[in-house]
């Protein structure tokens, strides 16, 4: 409740982007109940039409109401998107952390392994990934978050690195300290902030990723409503319906703008000073 009041306090932007992360947390779990109509009922008379009072965003190329399946796409893209910075948290924070404490051999192997993870051409993955194990969401969210990993890894380890060269972690390990006993009493307390912020950066590069899938086809299968499917089949009707990308695009932008600004501000309430993985994100 503290780091909400900081947040809050942080200014205006940050409020207004609280705001939109909260409206947008309703849409993620409540999006196709609040939809005014049937996100996948086609009227082919109805296609392509303007904003009106029965369709205030229109209607899409089958007729269908723009408004409703952006309500629909909704869980598929955000929660989807949460489901892979998590996984990444997990799969980056706790080798991270323990790769500190680990032989040299071991470091020596985490380290190539994350080197490799960030050579990765990140679509070429997915798709490979894709072939492997099946073309749905739950395997796209997968390789999403291996992909995010590294950058939790690396920061993990950074201030783990520090906390760990302490002389009370010293005098801790001299004393017959277990490596598990020290992360849990002393180094997660110093990591938890820089990791939550860390999250919260990560959730926008996540949310990207997962619409750039599912605008190539990958993840979720038409007829079923995501962001970036909509996106990419509004683009091959921009002469007859030009405005059609934008709902599905804002949507998109200002989900992800809003979790950066709080990403910025979270740093400040927490006083992390740790980087976050937004390079990583980024190149995502």
């Amino acid at each position: 409740m503290r780091v909400i009041t900081r947040l809050w306090a942080a200014g205006g932007s940050v409020r207004v982007a609280l705001l939109v992360l909260v409206a947008v947390t309703v849409l993620a779990v409540a999006g196709p109940a609040l939809a005014p109509q049937d996100p996948l009922a086609q009227d082919a008379a109805a296609a392509l039409q303007e904003p009106s009072l029965a369709h205030l965003l229109g209607t899409d190329y089958l007729g269908r109401d723009v408004l409703s399946r952006l309500f629909a796409g909704a869980p598929s893209s955000l929660l989807s998107a949460v489901a892979a910075a998590l996984i990444g948290l997990l799969l980056g924070a706790v080798p991270g952390a323990l790769s500190a404490f680990s032989p040299k051999a071991a470091e020596w192997l985490s380290l190539r392994v994350v080197d490799a993870l960030l050579a990765l051409p990140f679509i070429l993955f997915a798709i490979v990934f894709a072939a492997l194990l099946g073309n749905g969401l739950v395997q796209a969210t997968l390789a999403i978050g291996i992909l995010l990993a590294p950058g939790f890894f690396r920061i993990a380890r950074a201030t783990t690195l520090r906390v760990r060269d302490s002389q009370y972690i010293d005098a801790a390990t001299y004393l017959g300290a277990s490596a598990w006993w020290v992360l849990r009493r002393h180094v997660w307390r110093q990591v938890g902030p820089n990791l939550i912020v860390a999250t919260v950066s990560a959730l926008g590069g996540a949310l990207l990723a997962v619409a750039s899938l599912t605008f190539l086809g990958i993840g979720v299968q038409p007829p079923a409503p995501t962001w970036g499917g909509m996106l990419s089949s509004d683009l091959g009707y921009l002469s007859q319906r030009p405005w059609g990308p934008l709902a599905p695009a804002l949507a998109i932008i200002v989900t992800v703008g809003a979790l950066n600004l709080v990403a910025d501000a979270s740093r400040d309430a927490f006083g992390a000073d740790a980087p976050t993985p937004k390079k990583e994100a980024a190149r995502v």
